[in-house]
């Protein structure tokens, strides 16, 4: 199991946080367990109301993020799901949104929570979508994993100062 060896992350003092979560809309029903376990994730750390924003598909998430981490959000978690066909297609999309969103959070100092599920079967996805029968919870894991980011770059403190 991927999953294994995991961190255990408990962001504290959170509340006050700006989050997007920017998901995809193919796979209807792997994005809504993602989507429903980010916003449970944020919920548990106080962040009642984040904004949501859906984009066509995973190609288009990392403009999306670049455009929500230039106004002032802390954290951008990123929901997608690539499955494998029998054309390159996978392979491009998965590095297209991979390094895309990977640059996003460099370039901008914004975390990004990476949930974009690359995988060979639907089954696959669904079995890490969060839902009552997976196994794994994808969207709550990456919307953790960008809080956490955001609360720990929130306490360094500036060499000059």
């Amino acid at each position: 199991m991927a999953g294994h060896g995991a961190p255990v992350l408990s962001p504290q003092n959170c509340a006050d946080l700006r989050v997007a979560i920017v998901a995809a809309q193919w796979h209807d029903q792997v994005m809504n367990g993602l989507l429903e376990g980010a916003l449970r994730a944020l919920k548990e750390v106080g962040i009642e109301e984040p904004s949501v924003v859906r984009v066509p598909g995973t190609f288009e998430l990392p403009v999306a993020a670049k455009q929500l981490a230039g106004r002032g959000y802390d954290a951008i978690v990123a929901l997608g799901v690539v499955v494998r066909g029998g054309t390159p297609h996978f392979d491009y999309v998965c590095q297209g949104a991979t390094l895309g969103l990977t640059q996003v959070a460099v370039d901008t100092g914004v975390p990004v929570g990476f949930g974009v599920l690359t995988c060979d079967t639907e089954q696959q996805a669904l079995d890490r979508a969060g839902l009552p029968d997976s196994v794994e919870d994808k969207g709550h894991e990456a919307a953790t994993a960008a809080v956490a980011t955001a609360a720990a770059l929130r306490e360094v403190v500036e060499p000059w100062r």
